[in-house]
């Protein structure tokens, strides 16, 4: 399951460019937004009869700074057998991303009454959050490349370094194996699709 802290970002989805960032409409202020996102949860839990677990928020926030560079959020939680994510980064504010988060789990509502539990099961593959656990083990991407430092977000230039450097001994052309490969690989791809351009 993710950190609730730094922002763990799901592999797959698209970063919004901080310059493509849009003022939005919503008043919700940082408390309300979280609730909002909390009961949405039970409630979707609720309307398609398959509870909802493992819930983490995952974001930049800290008491230190509470306005951060990058207010991407990503809700993480286990639903009908598999981790789900919902990662919003449209907005400037942690709580409007938040808000966004809550109405398109209302969305899923409205179709979980209307359409039934195959429609949302449809809808909600795209929220699978990938890769597998298992491909990484007990470690994140960042810990794999040696890029771990809490809190810091790695250049694309460094990324790619860091993995260019331990694929020198992990490629099967240098000896390596196959399969060490293909993890440094995943990490790499998770690490540069998380980046905030």
């Amino acid at each position: 399951m993710a950190q609730a802290y730094p922002l763990a970002w799901p592999i797959g989805f698209p970063r919004k460019p901080a310059m493509a960032r849009s003022a939005s409409q919503f008043k919700t202020g940082l408390d309300p937004a979280l609730k909002n996102v909390s009961n949405s949860l039970r409630r979707f839990g609720d309307a398609t009869g398959k509870a909802v677990s493992n819930v983490v928020i995952s974001t930049n926030y800290t008491l230190g700074d509470r306005s951060p560079r990058d207010p991407g959020v990503a809700v993480w939680f286990l639903w009908d057998g598999s981790e789900r994510c919902i990662a919003v980064d449209r907005y400037p504010k942690i709580e409007h991303n938040l808000q966004a988060i809550h109405h398109v789990l209302e969305a899923r509502i409205v179709e979980a009454r209307h359409g039934g539990l195959q429609i949302v099961r449809q809808t909600f593959t795209g929220f699978v959050a990938l890769p597998s656990p298992e491909m990484f083990g007990d470690k994140t991407p960042g810990q794999l490349l040696g890029l771990d430092v809490p809190g810091r977000i790695y250049t694309r230039d460094e990324i790619v370094a860091a993995h260019r450097e331990l694929a020198k001994t992990a490629h099967p052309d240098r000896a390596g194996e196959g399969s060490d490969m293909a993890v440094l690989n995943a990490a790499r791809d998770a690490m540069l699709k998380g980046l905030p351009l």
